[in-house]
This record gives C-alpha cells, structure tokens and sequence, in this order.
C-alpha cells in the first residue's frame, strides 16, 4: 500500500443549449472530474498491482460526489462514463486499475444504476486528450444516451503520472433523433435494456 499523491483536479461542465437545431427547454450538462496522480508502478514491471485499487477507491467516491452535485444532484444524472491516461514511463494496465473504483464511485454516489459503466484508457504525453464514452445508467442500449466527452490537461500526464477522469451527464445527446430504445421505456431488470 501506499499513498496516493495527486499533483490536481479539475471540475468542468459544459451546458449545451443546441446542435445547430432548436433549443430544448433544458439545457443539456455534461461534466468531467478530473485527477492527476503518480503512478507509483511508473518505470519498471510490478506483478502485484491490484492492491492500488483500494488507494484509488476513495478519490473515486469523492469525484463522483463533487461531480453530481456541480451537475445538479446525483437524481439529474442520466449517463455516465469513466477513463484513465497514463504516463509514458506506465503501462495500460495501470490505468485498468481505475475501472472499479472510478466505476463502483458513481454506481455508489447515484444509487441504483444498472448499467456498466462504459470506459477507456490509453498511455499518452502532457497535453493528450482522451474521449470518454458515455450511456444510460441504468440500460446500455437507450441510443439516445451514447455519447462522449473530450477531457485532458495541458500539462498532464507526466511521465510518470495517470490523469484519471469521470464523466457524467443530465440527459440525452440534444436534438437526439436516431431511434432505438426510448429512455422511458426501460424495464431495468439486466442493464442492458
């Protein structure tokens, strides 16, 4: 065990009034929370990895809190994703280490959701952007809901650092028209639908 040492954090939201089409009544938000941390595996091969999940556990839960409220309350959250970027001296595994903690956070803070929470992650330089895939909380296939957020930092990650994010948003991308499963018409039994 260790502990952890986050260099910052950032907060943004986003408030989106249209896609070039009429505005909706509510403006749609779309929010980040962001940390930057060092990677305590950064530069050599560790076996023993996993125990760094229980570290990043509660920065998990408090970025899902401060992101939900900055967005309204976590009853106003209606998608969801999370992501990692990792440093060049770190490997991809390394930022895999986020997916319970960054995802049981959220599932935590909006109490109830169902659907798994979509991800990703790539190794990368200072300044890199990564796009985070969003959906439904509570059913993978509401089409409406599939969307995504560019998140970075102008001077993160360092080498060996991870920058690691959660992404959440108040509604369905505006102007959605595609078709699919409708929002209102899930049955929540499996998350998927």
């Amino acid at each position: 065990m260790t502990e952890l040492k986050i260099r910052k954090r950032a907060l943004v939201v986003e408030e989106i009034f249209h896609e070039g089409g009429p505005a909706p009544d509510t403006p749609l938000l779309r929010g980040a929370a962001i940390a930057v941390i060092t990677n305590p595996f950064a530069g050599r091969y560790e076996p023993d990895i996993q125990w760094f999940m229980d570290d990043l556990r509660p920065l998990g839960l408090d970025m899902a809190k401060k992101l939900a409220e900055a967005l309204g309350g976590a009853e106003r959250v209606e998608g969801y994703g999370k992501a990692s970027l990792v440093g060049s001296a770190g490997e991809l595994e390394h930022g895999a280490l986020w997916h319970a903690p960054g995802g049981y956070a959220m599932r935590e803070v909006l109490s109830g959701t169902k659907a798994i929470v979509p991800s990703s992650k790539k190794i990368g330089g200072m300044g890199a952007r990564l796009d985070v895939p969003v959906t439904h909380v509570n059913a993978s296939y509401v089409r409406s809901h599939f969307d995504s957020m560019e998140i970075g930092l102008n001077d993160a990650p360092r080498s060996d650092e991870m920058l690691v994010a959660l992404v959440m948003t108040t509604g369905p991308r505006i102007h959605s028209r595609s078709g699919g499963l409708d929002a209102s018409a899930i049955k929540g039994e499996d998350g998927l639908r």
